[in-house]
């Protein structure tokens, strides 16, 4: 490994230099175009969040005009480091191939350390950014943020909390609302599932007590009555629903879902694809998109997203440390 990247703690290096051919884009009646046909690996299961945002992504591709068809591969398991290794195995050098991904696979690799890590994909943006809901089943006695402070103090190891896979997002999330409940983190009694539906399901029958996962996996079941939020995990009040920062729990925190491509792909190609993804993300049916799963817009790329990435692998690192999270 070189300097550069042993500096940029293990993260890929982003393509960079854009300009002349987003330059070129603008100046003709026609969007860029990739191909016939482009696959997505989704490395999840259907229904969950990376799987909303890679069909939503390869909808815009195709709505756009940017490709023929898009294809879809779900690999599941792991938080993505499963799907990773195998995208790495098969499709390093495949240059109609991308991935997607996020924080919930830095913080996997966090936890698990595996072999293969995010060194061995080559990051293109960040798409969207969103906040995580804190649920419990509708005749569920926890009702708000105040309830689910006194129920882990109550009883904290008989208090399952069901989200998704170890070491991500929604694990780190759980593990500071137990810190904010002045309640030792390994105590805490996690569950976790490979996606948002499973997440849900769990606690409708009862095996777990408390869900965290994504709005848009939760909004379903929200808005029949099946589940009550009690808070969200952003720093004021949003989707309708208090923040625990609202109600006085020192617990925030934000997630983001993100392209890659291989790490073999020709610089050349990179662009290509990176300008596409810019194309397609700007026009109605992604933003159509957006609105339905109530994503931020966060768009990203280049030496910005590699620097953040390289921010959110140390940020991960030290939650897991101090929350002494367990696989």
């Amino acid at each position: 490994m070189d300097r550069r990247r042993w500096l940029l703690g293990g993260v890929a290096l982003a393509c960079t230099g854009l300009a002349p051919l987003r330059w070129a884009h603008a100046n003709t009646n026609t969007g860029p175009h990739l191909g016939e046909k482009l696959h997505i690996v989704i490395p999840a299961n259907p229904g969950g969040g990376w799987d909303q945002t890679g069909r939503a992504l390869g909808a815009a591709l195709v709505d756009s005009g940017v490709v023929g068809r898009v294809s879809y591969e779900n690999i599941g398991g792991k938080g993505g480091t499963i799907g990773l290794a195998r995208y790495v195995e098969q499709y390093a050098a495949a240059s109609d191939t991308l991935l997607i991904g996020g924080m919930v696979m830095v913080g996997a690799i966090a936890l698990q350390k595996p072999p293969v890590d995010m060194r061995q994909i080559r990051p293109l943006a960040r798409l969207t950014s969103d906040y995580l809901v804190v649920a419990v089943a509708a005749d569920s006695p926890i009702r708000d943020a105040k309830g689910l402070m006194q129920a882990m103090r109550s009883d904290m190891q008989s208090l399952t909390v069901a989200g998704g896979s170890a070491g991500g997002v929604d694990h780190m999330f759980a593990g500071m609302l137990a810190r904010a409940a002045k309640v030792p983190p390994d105590q805490l009694q996690y569950k976790p599932f490979p996606g948002g539906n499973d997440v849900v399901d769990s606690v409708l029958s009862k095996q777990s007590q408390v869900a965290i996962s994504g709005f848009s996996e939760m909004s379903e079941a929200l808005s029949s009555g099946r589940l009550h939020a009690l808070g969200v995990s952003a720093r004021k009040r949003i989707y309708g629903l208090p923040s625990f920062k609202d109600m006085g729990v020192d617990a925030a925190m934000a997630n983001w879902r993100a392209v890659f491509t291989g790490n073999e792909v020709p610089d050349e190609r990179c662009r290509q694809l990176l300008v596409a993804i810019e194309y397609a993300t700007a026009r109605e049916s992604w933003k159509r998109s957006l609105q339905a799963n109530r994503w931020d817009p966060s768009w990203q790329s280049g030496k910005d997203f590699t620097e953040f990435l390289t921010m959110e692998n140390t940020t991960a690192q030290v939650m897991n440390y101090l929350l002494k999270l367990k696989g």
